[in-house]
């Protein structure tokens, strides 16, 4: 086990530990149902703010998806915690109002807890969805660069350039119709890429030519669907 985990295990156990001393210690083991249910409340809740960090969605926005779900469960321990007290220490004999204000306390949070997930989902699914919209003109335009300065003929390097200009001003967001247009116009590359390790210029003009259609195609396309 590597020393980081082994501390954060430690500093996890830290009020565990205090806490069940403290407990056990003044108050003994002898205690009514109302007190039984505090103390078992206030121990879920600081397993929950434990289990905050797995209930966190991965993505780019994964620290703020981990704090937000976090300051949730931070709020909702120090509630059951306080509320938890107070009940310990009174120890009502009936345990009605113990389960009716945890049960409750548990409620609000479970409630916030899950509208906080749901909306970090649509959230990650559309930064997902913006990044896959990126990848499409950040691809093209980065391999039709390269080709650019790997072309020495001046009409061929021409019309790439041509192609390279139309690809950075097409439209970020795409649509499912237009993947397989996407999917022609990168296979299209892969070819300019082949002739221009050849040196065939007609080749590279030709296909050029036919890229650049089918890329004002797709620009054209987008701007309908979108």
């Amino acid at each position: 086990m590597k020393k980081m985990s082994l501390l954060w295990i430690i500093l996890d156990l830290i009020f565990l530990v205090v806490f069940n001393a403290v407990f056990f210690i003044l108050g003994g083991f002898e205690h009514p149902a109302s007190v039984w249910i505090s103390y078992w409340f206030i121990h879920f809740a600081y397993a929950m703010v434990l289990l905050s960090t797995v209930l966190t969605r991965r993505g780019k926005s994964s620290a703020v998806f981990g704090m937000s779900i976090l300051s949730i469960s931070i709020t909702y321990f120090f509630v059951a915690l306080v509320a938890g007290a107070v009940f310990i220490l009174i120890s009502p004999e009936s345990a009605k109002a113990a389960v009716i204000v945890q049960l409750c306390i548990t409620g609000f949070y479970g409630f916030f807890l899950v509208s906080n997930l749901i909306a970090n989902e649509r959230t990650g699914d559309a930064e997902e969805k913006r990044q896959y919209e990126l990848q499409y003109v950040r691809t093209a335009s980065a391999r039709l660069k390269v080709l650019m300065d790997n072309i020495n003929d001046k009409e061929a390097k021409s019309k790439v350039e041509k192609v390279y200009a139309a690809i950075c001003s097409s439209p970020v967001k795409s649509h499912p119709e237009l993947a397989q247009i996407e999917i022609r116009i990168l296979h299209s590359i892969n070819e300019l890429e082949v002739e221009a390790a050849t040196g065939d210029n007609g080749k590279i003009i030709l296909i050029a030519n036919s890229l650049l259609s089918a890329v004002n195609e797709r620009n054209i396309r987008s701007k309908s669907l979108n």
